[in-house]
């Protein structure tokens, strides 16, 4: 009898199987294991071939390097994976960690910023981070240089209450940068170290959006101290935006390009930050009681099957052009579950993207 686990690894190693693929075949199989024995029918239905399935001994051998450094792995129906992040449609089906994951149980604040920071804005983001983590938040950030940097060595300071989440773009064991090794050691001891890509993966440039959004969606609220236009930290905002969530921002002079985009989020209606009080104000009123639990997140109801002449009206209203899925349903007059379900059939088959904010377009 295959391993469950094994085969969840399968199925998330799959190439071409994403977190929202992912979640619909389980919930239409049930098992990892049943739906990767139904991939080769879904693909054809869907006019292609079935993805090349992660070999069990890959997986395995990945299991074995998660083991061999200490690390363990959190899958999306876990009770202890966290209730924010599985609230969000990208959520990972698995993070790989080490540390203590009670730090994702506490009200999460993220706080990101320029790589190449000014110095008072590097001081400015460690003593907030001090000052929310004494008041018994988690800081999260994504281990970068600058803002990132300080914001993790901040909430590692003084006896705070709270502590701090490294989110990583590489594999558990790859430090990046490698200036920051002892701070991300540290992380993994004192906090929590996340990363959903395997042992031994590189940060790759792909990689880190992926990051980005699993940072926003842990948190209630995401603070930038310093960032550029067009930044990795305004992505980051902007998931955060999209997710529900609260979207802070310190303001800077006019003057320094690096706060040209703190500037810009708040005028699009951020909430200026001054003080740690300024943002536990926004915060407070947010009870992480009234968010499902991250099973009854994980579930939904299962795609319906679809016939030809269904899969022929959707195929029709498609092209290169993202158009979201609630438009295909309303033009189609389909049930979402039977749309959802010619959807699946396509994207296994090669034919389908998936875009931001729920948008999709033929390949």
């Amino acid at each position: 009898m295959t391993d469950p686990t094994v085969a969840r690894l399968r199925l998330i190693r799959t190439t071409g199987i994403g977190p929202v693929t992912y979640r619909q075949l389980i919930a239409r199989f049930g098992t990892a294991q049943a739906a990767i024995e139904a991939l080769p029918m879904l693909a054809q239905r869907g006019g292609g071939r079935a993805p090349r399935i992660a070999e069990i001994a890959v997986a395995e051998r990945e299991m074995a390097a998660t083991a061999r450094l200490g690390a363990r792995y959190l899958f999306i129906d876990d009770p202890d994976y966290p209730r924010l992040l599985a609230e969000i449609e990208t959520a990972p089906p698995a993070l790989i960690l080490r540390g203590d994951i009670a730090h994702a149980a506490r009200p999460c604040i993220a706080m990101v910023g320029a790589r190449n920071a000014s110095a008072a804005a590097c001081r400015f983001a460690r003593q907030l981070a001090l000052q929310l983590a004494e008041e018994g938040a988690t800081i999260i950030s994504g281990l970068a240089r600058g803002i990132d940097t300080a914001a993790h060595i901040g909430a590692l300071g003084g006896r705070s209450s709270g502590g701090t989440i490294g989110v990583i773009a590489s594999g558990i064991d790859i430090a990046y940068p490698p200036d920051n090794t002892e701070l991300q050691e540290r992380i993994a001891t004192e906090g929590l170290l996340l990363a959903e890509q395997p042992p031994g993966t590189e940060p790759k440039a792909r990689n880190f959006p992926s990051r980005n959004r699993i940072i926003a969606g842990l948190a209630i609220g995401t603070v930038v101290v310093e960032a550029v236009p067009k930044s990795g930290s305004l992505i980051t905002a902007r998931l955060a935006n999209e997710s529900g969530r609260e979207v802070m921002a310190v303001p800077g002079s006019p003057l320094d390009p690096r706060a040209q985009g703190c500037n810009l989020l708040i005028r699009e209606g951020a909430t200026l930050v001054q003080s740690a009080a300024d943002i536990l104000e926004q915060i407070r009123p947010f009870d992480l009681r009234s968010v499902r639990s991250p099973i009854d997140a994980y579930a939904g109801s299962p795609p319906e099957d679809a016939d030809d002449r269904d899969r022929h009206r959707i195929a029709a209203l498609l092209g290169p052009v993202p158009v979201a899925i609630d438009e295909l349903i309303r033009q189609s007059h389909l049930t979402p579950a039977v749309v959802q379900t010619v959807l699946l059939e396509l994207e296994l088959a090669g034919r389908l993207e998936r875009h931001a904010a729920g948008r999709v377009s033929l390949r």
